[in-house]
């Protein structure tokens, strides 16, 4: 009778300390990276630089700028345009922030065995023997 486990890796079965090590390897990058982008800031600017909003790479709000004399709020539609104009910059500043995070976690996002399957495929990291 052949083992039903033998096809989880190794001989007679998988290593769980092996796989416990990677996994708390893999948790501690993660930490790093998120740590990395929570002190990063970046900026959204628009309206040639009436307003820059800043981010940091977490998509937290941490600052507003906005340029003196270019919004006097005097009328209700300096004001619309403000509010707009301030939207614009933190969706380019979110923008920023989201292409930043892509770069810093995409590497990680893989995890244990490259997501579902063993790498290359599709296919689980391991077959049951029976």
């Amino acid at each position: 009778m052949t083992n039903p486990l033998e096809g989880l890796g190794g001989e007679g079965g998988f290593d769980l300390n092996a796989i416990m090590q990677q996994a708390q390897a893999l948790q501690s990058q993660i930490v790093d990276a998120q740590e990395k982008l929570a002190e990063t800031i970046v900026d959204g600017t628009v309206a040639g630089g009436a307003v820059t909003v800043k981010l940091t790479g977490t998509g937290e709000l941490v600052g507003v700028e906005i340029k003196q004399g270019e919004f006097d709020g005097s009328s209700p539609d300096d004001l619309e345009d403000l509010g707009a104009v301030i939207v614009a910059a933190y969706r380019d500043a979110k923008g920023k922030a989201d292409a930043l995070a892509g770069e810093a976690m995409g590497p990680l996002a893989g995890g244990l065995g490259g997501g579902m399957g063993a790498p290359g495929g599709n296919e689980p990291p391991f077959k049951l023997g029976f």
